[in-house]
């Protein structure tokens, strides 16, 4: 019998932690401020100060497995946070600040959290819920610089107080590093924790040349929250290769992180599809502004992008490039990368093709089940996406499993509760959420599909379709618009347009047009609301 003689080495956020300053110590880390000033310091600086940081936190008596909650905006002490609290054993926890005060309490207690770090510029939202929750410890990170508030410890001085110097505690890599509560927009909000091997996996998995091929020559921007799906393991996997990261702060606003992508040279950037058509609508009303790197790579994620975004940005010389995940995934479970073999394909079927959310990444298997049992891979047959692999979560913290029951499989699978088909090629193409499908006089209408075909019109800057009761066929389709700036579309307009493409039952039987649609607290357009 022969037996591997390969090295047991544990895959553990330390060993990226402790490499990037070694190789890659002279490059930027670039963060927005509240008053739009840039803090600028280095990988050598972020090390020193994150040993600081974790340092602190042992003094203060941090132990293996505890839960220390980050109440904060996209910025260079927010990546000290989601290094240095994994390193020393502890879970990094990030607050969705976009939650209702009632929603973070709960997670705040589900989670046991003993420690809070937070912006100063949180804390008015931090007031609206304090005393629903018991911290050991705020720690008040001063952006503004202005002097913490009594009562609150100051970030500046909790890392100056030690020397930064402490023997890493042992971590095995199966141990806890992070944990993110979903949005709760089906109920109460679930916890998902990642591990150490989870993460350190997940991160090598974004960095592949055929996903989001990052590299040390990088400059990315995550638009995507850090307390979103650890924002999408972006702070990992550039810390992993060494790339530039950018941070926009609180400033989310198109013509803010136009402003930031063209002064810092962003190459990559990452967010949801509101973010992205804001900054076409900002790119298109001032022509010239704003002069991009070329090729830019904008991934998409949280809701499907429309495939007129994608040609409008091509255009601009700027690419999306689709993915797919959730919180429950890490998020990495998908990614829109053209295989050769479609090189041959017409320009407007290749754009079919990048309208999908894509290809599962390696380690990440996914299957089509519909009440048949499953569906094949023949780009027709539909049923929801389920999924199973290294980053996939396979239960939810403290949730009893009567509770969960409906989330995963028998045979181990995490039911996504996406509709999806798969085609030939394995492209998965999601048609909608299973709880937004529908189903009319037994047929069953896609919601996304419909949105889609909408947003094609050119005077329609938003939209969505519903379902509306119906004494005759159960449920109808209702469409939601949001005109472009300075059109006035009409009900008929809109449905002659549709009626060229489908049949009449599935085109909606009203339009109603408003100014703006509800969003989630991660920028998903808030049906239920």
């Amino acid at each position: 019998m022969v037996k591997s003689t390969m090295m047991d080495f544990p895959l553990t956020l330390t060993h990226i932690f402790e490499r990037t300053p070694k190789l890659f110590g002279k490059t930027e880390i670039v963060s927005r401020m509240p008053d739009k000033s840039l803090h600028r310091y280095t990988y050598r600086d972020f090390y020193e100060r994150t040993r600081r940081l974790a340092h602190a936190l042992l003094e203060a008596g941090v132990k293996k497995g505890d839960p220390v909650a980050t109440l904060m905006w996209n910025h260079y002490a927010h990546l000290e946070a989601y290094f240095a609290i994994p390193i020393i054993g502890a879970v990094l926890h990030t607050l969705n600040l976009r939650l209702s005060p009632d929603d973070i309490a709960y997670i705040v207690n589900h989670a046991e959290d003993r420690i809070l770090i937070v912006d100063d510029v949180l804390l008015p939202l931090y007031d609206r819920f304090k005393d629903k929750v018991s911290f050991e410890k705020v720690i008040v990170v001063p952006l503004t610089g202005k002097p913490v508030p009594e009562g609150y410890v100051d970030y500046e001085e909790f890392i100056q107080a030690v020397s930064g110097d402490f023997d890493y505690p042992q971590i095995d890599e199966r141990d806890a590093c992070g944990m993110c509560y979903t949005s709760g927009t089906t109920g109460r909000p679930k916890g998902v924790v990642y591990s150490h091997r989870s993460t350190v996996i997940h991160a090598f998995g974004e960095v592949m040349a055929d996903t989001m091929c990052l590299s040390m020559r990088d400059v990315l921007l995550p638009v995507v929250p850090m307390f979103h799906a650890n924002s999408w393991g972006l702070p990992y996997s550039g810390t992993l290769v060494g790339a530039k990261q950018v941070f926009p702060g609180p400033h989310l606003d198109a013509e803010s992180l136009l402003d930031l992508m063209e002064a810092e040279k962003v190459t990559i950037t990452a967010g949801v599809p509101t973010i992205w058509l804001a900054i076409l609508n900002a790119i298109e009303s001032n022509p010239g502004r704003w002069k991009l790197t070329p090729g830019m790579r904008m991934i998409v994620g949280g809701s499907a992008a429309p495939e007129p975004m994608i040609r409008a940005f091509d255009k601009h010389n700027l690419r999306v490039i689709h993915a797919w995940g959730m919180t429950e995934t890490s998020p990495l479970g998908t990614f829109c990368t053209l295989k050769p073999s479609l090189d041959s394909l017409s320009e407007d079927e290749k754009y079919s093709y990048r309208a999908k959310q894509g290809l599962p990444v390696p380690f990440v298997e996914v299957r089509v089940v519909s009440d048949r049992g499953e569906e094949p891979w023949d780009g027709k047959s539909m049923g929801e996406l389920q999924v199973r692999g290294p980053w996939i979560t396979g239960s939810y913290h403290k949730l009893p499993p009567e509770e969960a029951e409906d989330k995963f499989t028998e045979d181990g699978w995490l039911r996504t509760g996406d509709v999806v088909v798969i085609d030939e090629e394995g492209y998965v193409k999601i048609t909608d959420r299973t709880k937004d499908l529908i189903k009319s006089g037994g047929e069953w209408i896609s919601s996304l599909e419909l949105e889609n075909a909408i947003l094609a019109h050119p005077k329609v800057k938003g939209a969505a379709v519903i379902a509306v009761p119906h004494p005759k066929w159960m449920e109808r389709p209702l469409a939601v618009v949001v005109p472009a700036e300075g059109e006035k579309p009409t009900a008929e307009e809109l449905r002659e347009f549709l009626l060229a493409k489908y049949p009449k039952w599935m085109v909606p039987d009203a339009f109603v047009f408003v100014d703006e649609l509800p969003l989630t607290s991660v920028g998903k357009i808030h049906k239920s609301v």
